[in-house]
């Protein structure tokens, strides 16, 4: 709770700074998210030996990759392909416009 009581003074700082004015339950939604990554946070902590543990660099530090030779083969004529597609122009697919 103390850290919550801080966070959302951060917060309500951090907001005025930046003329940002956050509606309360927008804070309250910042706040239940920091309030799950403090209790996160606390279990992390009540780990043994932590610091005897050497840090990764990778989820998978262990992990071997296994690389297999490129095959090449016969692949499918785009005239084909192009046949699945709604729309299309020469040998490209048209597609909606998402960004203006």
């Amino acid at each position: 709770v103390h850290v919550c009581w801080f966070l959302a003074v951060i917060i309500e700082i951090i907001a005025l700074y930046f003329i940002f004015r956050k509606q309360t339950e927008e804070n309250k939604m910042v706040l239940d998210e920091f309030e799950i990554i403090d209790k996160n946070i606390d279990l992390i902590n009540e780990i043994k030996d932590l610091d005897k543990i050497e840090p990764m660099s990778h989820c998978l530090d262990d992990f071997v990759y296994e690389l297999r030779e490129d095959v090449i083969e016969e692949s499918i004529p785009i005239e084909d392909l192009l046949k699945n597609c709604d729309k299309t122009k020469d040998r490209e697919v048209k597609v909606p416009k998402v960004v203006q």
